[in-house]
């Protein structure tokens, strides 16, 4: 996974080393496996959040882990034109390129390690899908798509978007140097991460070495959600095992514990519980059955926005 990284992770900050007497690690509440599936126009995802209450993922709404997949020239796809209303999408991409735009003229591309974060409150229409030039080449294609909610109050706010470049994300290592954590929104252990959130959260894309151990400090009023992308593992003090497509949600305590058995990959992710009713159906997060019933009919009749006619360049 070429995922930002550094050539020698002992140069960077170090997490607080703790105190395995004194400290409340949290305990796995469920370990779940992802279900295999199709999104778009039929790229290969796995179903992250599948199974679990959403009493356990708030204020998370759902995870896709697209690929990892080597595409021959010609197999790379992408998203139709959808709309979305009442929370965030954030596309973290670890191996190949997205391009996005929007119905606002908006657009951009992301690849190794960059982060398309798009809230899109009120309402939009948009599209995903590889670069011309990797659709002829074929390539590796790996990120993950995460949808956050939006809490009433802002529901309804203007669209808008952040652009996170991967060389923006704060970089830190594990005691021992056997593990790279990059955070690219919250703050952990007082390193903070360039992502801007409605919701307070933290998202960590983090690296072990075989035989490291993570102890990561948790705030105590965040969930806590791993999710491993490669690898194999062992999560929580009562050593569960983890591989590839497994979730890992947590109760309360100050805490997470991992340990590496293979090279291990995480997504590692929590944030305070908005505790609100939730609607959702589809591409609307909403608050009550009429708000899903009225943006069904804003889409239908043009007001989350029209297709344009051409694409805007991308900017950084």
């Amino acid at each position: 996974m070429p995922a930002i990284t550094v050539d020698d992770v002992l140069v960077l900050p170090r997490l607080p080393r703790l105190d395995p007497v004194t400290t409340e690690f949290r305990a796995v509440r469920r370990l779940t496996t992802a279900p295999q599936g199709y999104e778009g126009e039929g790229f290969p995802v796995r179903r992250a959040f599948a199974g679990v209450p959403m009493s356990e993922l708030d204020p998370f709404i759902h995870l896709d882990q697209m690929g990892e997949v080597d595409y021959a020239p010609g197999e790379p796809k992408g998203t139709p034109w959808h709309p979305h209303r009442g929370f965030e999408t954030v596309t973290y991409m670890i191996d190949g390129i997205m391009d996005h735009q929007d119905s606002l003229g908006g657009g951009g591309s992301i690849s190794n390690s960059d982060t398309q974060w798009m809230t899109a409150g009120s309402g939009i229409l948009h599209i995903e899908a590889p670069p011309e030039h990797l659709v002829v080449s074929g390539g590796l294609f790996h990120g993950l798509q995460l949808w956050v909610n939006l809490p009433r109050a802002a529901k309804m706010i203007d669209p808008k978007y952040q652009d996170i470049r991967g060389t923006k994300a704060a970089l830190l290592t594990t005691p021992d140097g056997g593990g790279l954590i990059r955070v690219i929104a919250g703050e952990i252990a007082g390193h903070r991460g360039p992502g801007s959130t409605f919701t307070p959260i933290n998202l960590a894309h983090i690296t072990l070495q075989p035989g490291a151990r993570l102890d990561l400090p948790w705030q105590t009023d965040y969930n806590a959600l791993v999710y491993t992308l490669s690898g194999e593992g062992w999560v929580g003090t009562d050593m569960r095992p983890v591989q590839l497509g497994q979730l890992a949600t947590h109760g309360p305590g100050e805490a997470i514990r991992v340990e590496a058995k293979t090279e291990l990959d995480l997504f590692v992710m929590g944030g305070q519980p908005i505790r609100e009713p939730i609607a959702h159906y589809g591409p609307f997060v909403m608050n009550t059955r009429a708000e899903l019933k009225q943006a069904f009919e804003d889409f239908q009749k043009g007001r989350l926005g029209v297709i344009p006619a051409a694409r805007i360049p991308h900017v950084d």
